[in-house]
């Protein structure tokens, strides 16, 4: 049913946005140097390495300077890249990723391999369902540039503390998801963009 429901919206998705698909990549394009998309690989279900898909945010070559973003005014960010990153906007292309089976709406954001070789044995768990657009953690964790900014040792808080949290939280979800409550975090989801 999750599955299911993961092929029809994401495609129903695609094809409603797709004038905004459009409009958004001319603004990247005009806005700086550099493809419409970033593709990053990512560790998804039975710790399998995907390209995600997300709308390109950051100037070409940035990520070579950290994998962390931090705080609003992270000069590698460009100018579209600001507007589309607050409102969430760089995500939508991975409805790709959950049309083909890469990813699904609901379950644990996917980190790169980087971090995942830092999980012990039992976070190791998270990665037992497919990796989501959304999670309770990201919704938890929206203002997570925010504390990494604040933060003397932006890597060492993230690892030592965010990712930690993240990773308590998400197990809890694999332990106890169900449809219903797939649901409930879209809508909760869609209720924190809109109130940030």
């Amino acid at each position: 049913m999750k599955r299911l429901f993961d092929i029809v919206a994401s495609g129903l998705g695609l094809l409603a946005l797709s004038p905004l698909f459009l409009v958004l990549a001319i603004w990247i394009k005009l806005d700086s140097k550099g493809p419409v998309f970033y593709k990053q690989i990512r560790v998804g279900r039975n710790n399998n390495d995907f390209r995600l898909f997300k709308f390109r945010s950051m100037r070409v070559g940035s990520d070579k300077k950290g994998l962390i973003t931090v705080g609003e005014r992270d000069p590698r960010i460009t100018r579209s890249g600001y507007f589309i990153r607050k409102y969430k906007l760089d995500e939508f292309p991975q409805l790709i990723n959950v049309f083909i089976g890469d990813m699904s709406l609901v379950g644990p954001r996917p980190e790169v391999r980087k971090y995942v070789e830092m999980y012990t044995p039992e976070q190791m768990h998270v990665l037992d369902v497919r990796p989501g657009i959304t999670d309770m953690a990201s919704i938890l964790y929206r203002n997570e540039n925010e504390l990494l900014e604040k933060a003397d040792d932006p890597d060492k808080f993230y690892v030592e503390v965010v990712m930690q949290d993240k990773l308590r939280i998400n197990l809890e979800y694999v332990a106890k998801h169900s449809f219903w409550f797939d649901i409930k975090l879209i809508f909760k989801t869609f209720w924190a963009i809109v109130a940030k």
